[in-house]
């Protein structure tokens, strides 16, 4: 367990891009619901008691393939885009509080801000692809104020620099595995537009074609100039 910020609350990277966090209040958000088939998630980490809130960054199934089950199981308030909203809601989900960027919600005494990302957002169903709206980002503002912004899937964007500016992040979850999302060297200059104070890499080792590594972001953060604390988990591990 690393310690940081002191702040009082527990990330959990349950591997790829999915994180649970619990916060001083005691509310469990779970960020880009993919559990079960996820590789990466340690077994004991499957099983949940409660979750308030589940955020959804964007259609792909590697980010909710989860959803629906954990939906209708918990009854989480579901933060994501219309376009998903409304797929859930045909799949009988009841619970999900659409938005779209720029926007800002309230639940269970937690903000969510949805702010921009760079990538692809089709939902598989049925053997069809189906529109999933655009993908996006949040910002999570916790209890006393402190913000974690989960980038989701997403390629540097210069919008990272008004994100910075209006939402200024703690911490910042940003995706480093190349191919599909960010490498090393543009999620440094993310790091760089953000100005976050603790930097935690996801979304690399899940498959052979996530090559970004940790050590390669931290050598493109020194290049950067970057200060920020770089916070390495292993699956489970928890940021606190």
């Amino acid at each position: 367990m690393t310690m940081a910020l002191n702040r009082g609350f527990a990330l959990t990277w349950l591997g790829h891009n999915t994180f649970k966090l619990v916060t001083r209040g005691g509310r469990t958000v779970v960020i880009d619901p993919w559990i079960e088939g996820n590789p990466a998630c340690p077994k004991e980490l499957k099983t949940f008691e409660k979750i308030d809130v589940m955020t959804i960054s964007h259609g792909h199934g590697d980010h909710m393939g989860d959803a629906v089950t954990l939906g209708k199981k918990f009854k989480p308030v579901v933060i994501c885009n219309f376009e998903i909203h409304a797929f859930l809601q045909r799949k009988g989900l009841t619970t999900s509080s659409p938005m779209n960027k720029g926007g800002t919600q309230e639940a269970v005494g937690l903000k969510f801000t949805m702010v921009h990302a760079t990538h692809s957002s089709g939902i598989e169903d049925g053997g069809q692809t189906i529109y999933g709206g655009e993908p996006c980002g949040f910002v999570i503002t916790l209890e006393d104020g402190t913000r974690i912004y989960h980038a989701g899937d997403t390629a540097v964007h210069s919008d990272m620099a008004l994100i910075g500016e209006l939402y200024p992040p703690d911490v910042a979850l940003l995706p480093i595995g190349d191919h599909y999302t960010m490498s090393p060297r543009e999620a440094a200059v993310a790091a760089r537009l953000l100005r976050p104070k603790v930097i935690v890499p996801a979304h690399y080792g899940t498959f052979p074609v996530l090559t970004g590594t940790p050590d390669m972001l931290r050598e493109e953060l020194k290049k950067q100039k970057v200060t920020a604390e770089l916070v390495v988990l292993r699956p489970g591990e928890t940021l606190s």
